[in-house]
């Protein structure tokens, strides 16, 4: 049981962590990309409003007006990463006739290159936008339309560097956290798996103990009783000493259930639940209520027919026990690779906050009648405990007035 909570919370664990790095690392790349390109847009900006065609190149002697002003930060044409950049300028007539190609000085594009690519996007109907590594926008000037361009090599460049630090530093940060969740979660969980082993063995040692008294008790409450005859007291202590011998027997059953290890074989489960359903008709039928029943035919399981009999039995039990309506219904289908045996009934309902405990060692919902009949909240526990023994998962539900256990087997065949 700790064992797979503790897989649930390192699992759990992880998946947060794993979560936290992908947002943090979204997060991280959207506010670079949307800076740098912020940033970049500014310059190219900047360089289109400052381009002369009578120069060439841009005027470096007006700064843009308020930028005088501007406190602890100089004009965006004096900041090192504008004068470093990159930037290529096509000026074109109003006919289309080329007037002036700024290359910037470099030959990684060439004028034709640059008007080739003016020309196409003057083509178009957008005014700025990307092309391959360069930013583009389109002005139009005094005379002339100005299609200006920002190479983003060095910046692109940059983010993929910050991108593969990212992705390496978050993957060893993770490898880290995950073997430090892994020994702290051992170190956290140690003590609660030996607390469970020591209850469950207690519980065990106390049933096996506790077996010789009763039956020693029982059999001396019925020599008292043949010598006696009809005794008040003497048929209350049978009737205390029988219960004590059933809390006894479900004890080391659970017990059973939980820690023994059962031989497995491959069985006909179809053939199983059929012979149950037969032998609870009639005690359905005692108390004015119909078992209903569609069982698929040749659904076969890997398990022990004992353990899977009980299993059968116990939830049909508490569907007679506790069901308002006349009618109990119970359908057993292949679902993949897994034998799903479903149990449903009438009944009332149940609160969400008490369904999630039906399956703990003696629950009861209705307190009030503690050991009534024998039932001491241990039934649905052995349940449990027979499913996941087989490697199965049990649950129930509880809507529109039915409530309804599923328990899934898989074939292992």
């Amino acid at each position: 049981m700790f064992k797979k909570s503790r897989k649930k919370i390192i699992l759990s664990i992880m998946g947060s962590l794993i979560l936290l790095f992908a947002v943090t690392l979204t997060v991280i790349l959207l506010a670079s990309f949307r800076e740098v390109r912020q940033r970049n847009t500014d310059m190219l900006e900047r360089f289109a409003e400052m381009y002369s065609l009578d120069r060439g190149q841009n005027r470096q002697d007006e700064p843009a007006p308020g930028e005088g002003q501007r406190k602890r930060e100089p004009p965006i044409d004096q900041r090192p990463d504008y004068q470093l950049s990159t930037f290529y300028a096509v000026a074109l007539s109003e006919d289309g006739t080329v007037l002036a190609v700024d290359n910037g000085g470099k030959d990684v594009y060439s004028e034709k290159e640059l008007t080739g690519l003016a020309e196409e996007i003057l083509a178009g109907s957008r005014t700025a936008g990307r092309m391959g590594s360069l930013n583009y926008i389109v002005r139009h000037k005094g005379g002339f339309t100005l299609v200006a361009f920002m190479d983003n090599t060095v910046s692109e460049s940059s983010l993929q560097t910050l991108l593969r630090n990212v992705l390496l530093v978050g993957a060893a940060a993770i490898v880290l956290l995950f073997f430090v969740s892994l020994y702290l979660s051992k170190r956290i969980i140690r003590p609660l798996e030996e607390n469970d082993r020591r209850q469950k063995q207690f519980i065990s040692d106390a049933s096996h103990e506790l077996k010789t008294p009763v039956a020693v008790i029982g059999a001396n409450a019925e020599l008292l009783a043949r010598g006696l005859g009809e005794n008040e007291w003497l048929s209350n202590i049978q009737y205390e000493n029988e219960r004590m011998g059933e809390l006894v027997r479900q004890l080391l059953e659970l017990s059973r259930a939980e820690n023994a290890d059962v031989r497995m074989e491959p069985l006909d489960f179809s053939r199983v639940v059929t012979g149950e359903v037969l032998a609870f008709e009639s005690l359905a039928f005692e108390q004015g209520k119909m078992i209903r029943s569609d069982i698929e035919d040749g659904i076969r399981v890997t398990g022990n027919e004992a353990r899977l009999t009980q299993l059968v039995s116990i939830l049909l039990d508490n569907a007679v026990r506790h069901s308002t309506g006349g009618e109990i219904t119970l359908t057993l289908k292949r679902q993949g690779h897994t034998a799903l045996l479903t149990i449903a009934n009438e009944g009332e309902a149940i609160p969400p906050e008490k369904l999630e405990h039906l399956f703990d060692r003696f629950y009861r919902l209705d307190e009030a009648r503690g050991g009534e009949g024998h039932h001491y909240g241990l039934g649905l526990s052995i349940a449990k405990a027979v499913t996941e023994q087989h490697g199965g998962r049990i649950g129930v539900s509880c809507r529109d007035g039915e409530i309804r256990f599923t328990a899934g087997i898989p074939e292992k065949i």
